[in-house]
């Protein structure tokens, strides 16, 4: 891997190219001390984040740059505090509404600058609506996940059934499924998050990303039709016995059994899914993924895609270096040589990079960089406000058993809403 890095370099100098003095080596003149914060403080991700910042520091080696990791846990608990008081001055963080509170506040900095490099502005183009809020890019996104439906692949040969594109042939090939004594899906949700999954995709769908990010904000009631919609398109699917049975008392992990033994034919899951259904035996034969299907055509295609992203707080006190430094992180070559191998192990969000030669992970590549117009939503919990987030998983998880309590749950939810917000 070190190899690679030396390779790429030159490429990577380019990425942080910017106005005004320029060394003799033909990098950005940098000087002075840049504070970086990172919550990467899992081995991987952390010996990941330390090499790209001594990459960065052998372009710039007049630059003293400091580096502070915190637990990931404690990073949630003390960034307001880190923020307001001798700020760092790159920081990581989250991208969509989980950014938010800290843009409203006025502690990350406007880098709307950073997206008129045409690099950046094409590269990044598919994770630019997460990271702008009133009409301002607030950081740059490093990494992301595909979420999507994994499938078996031998059972779909065996009923004569392609990859669904509508939502009708995703009914049609569910109803055939069940016909073979099999499930469609299965689902834990004792935890909850997974069935936020399932109401993620289905109101994208049927709602488009722009509703979806106005219910996060708490701009649109949960009694609205058009929220009623999304759930009545679920409800057909729960109508038709399309859930494994009891799949509240499993977590995501209890629930993979059902695929792997064929009870269940399908999966809506993130990409992390796909290493422990291979450890049970599963082979690339027998699995495969594709893009949830179109339910309103009259929307364009979003998806989950939880991303990782790095801000330059307000208070910052070398704004340049920290410039050049997402500038860096955003680049084609350096997103590819830290999302792949033995490092993050996930997707690079620079639609020019390159992946490592995995099935799943080149579906993902495609889909996320090239059929995902319509926008990345973060994921229910992280898109939503806490508590808001705790009562809509719930709802959804009581829906999924008791869906003719519909109503009652969408009261309940509202009344949450007109507290949160």
């Amino acid at each position: 891997m070190k190899s690679i890095f030396k390779a790429s370099l030159a490429a990577l100098a380019t990425a942080t190219m910017l106005s005004g003095p320029v060394s003799a080596d033909g990098h950005a003149a940098l000087s002075g001390d840049l504070k970086i914060f990172l919550d990467t403080s899992n081995p991987a991700p952390r010996a990941t984040m330390e090499d790209m910042i001594a990459r960065f520091n052998e372009l710039h080696p007049d630059l003293n740059i400091e580096t502070n990791v915190i637990d990931r846990e404690a990073y949630k608990t003390q960034i307001r505090n880190f923020l307001t008081a001798n700020a760092p001055d790159v920081a990581t963080w989250y991208a969509a509404n989980r950014m938010r509170p800290y843009v409203e506040a006025g502690l990350f900095e406007d880098v709307s600058d950073l997206y008129e490099d045409p690099e950046i502005a094409e590269g990044l183009a598919s994770t630019k609506g997460a990271l702008t809020i009133d009409g301002k890019q607030w950081g740059v996104a490093y990494t992301y996940y595909q979420w999507g439906v994994y499938y078996r692949e031998d059972i779909f040969n065996e009923l004569g059934l392609t990859e669904p594109a509508t939502w009708e042939e995703e009914k049609a090939n569910c109803q055939a499924i069940l016909d073979s004594g099999r499930k469609c899906y299965t689902i834990g949700t004792k935890f909850l998050w997974t069935a936020g999954g399932w109401f993620d995709y289905l109101n994208l769908r049927t709602n488009g990303f722009d509703f979806h990010m106005q219910l996060a904000a708490g701009e649109i009631p949960w009694t609205d039709d058009r929220v009623k919609q999304t759930f009545a398109n679920w409800r057909e699917l729960i109508d038709m016995g399309a859930f494994i049975d009891n799949h509240a008392s499993y977590s995501w992990q209890e629930a993979l059994p059902f695929m792997v033994n064929g009870e269940a034919a399908a999966y809506l899951m993130g990409n992390f899914a796909v290493a422990p259904l291979r450890d049970a035996g599963l082979t690339d034969d027998q699995l495969d993924f594709y893009q949830f299907p179109v339910i309103n055509p009259d929307v364009a295609l979003a998806e989950d895609a939880p991303t990782d992203t790095f801000h330059i707080p307000a208070q910052a006190q070398n704004k340049d270096a920290a410039r050049a430094f997402l500038k860096f992180v955003a680049s084609a070559d350096n997103q590819t040589l830290i999302n792949n191998g033995d490092n993050l192990g996930q997707l690079p969000v620079n639609a020019a990079s390159s992946v490592d030669d995995d099935e799943f992970l080149n579906q993902g590549f495609e889909m996320l960089s090239t059929n995902s117009t319509g926008g990345v939503a973060q994921f229910f919990d992280r898109d939503f406000p806490a508590e808001m987030a705790k009562a809509g998983m719930e709802g959804f998880q009581e829906f999924m058993v008791k869906p003719d309590q519909l109503d009652k749950i969408l009261d309940r939810l509202e009344r949450v809403r007109e507290r949160v917000y």
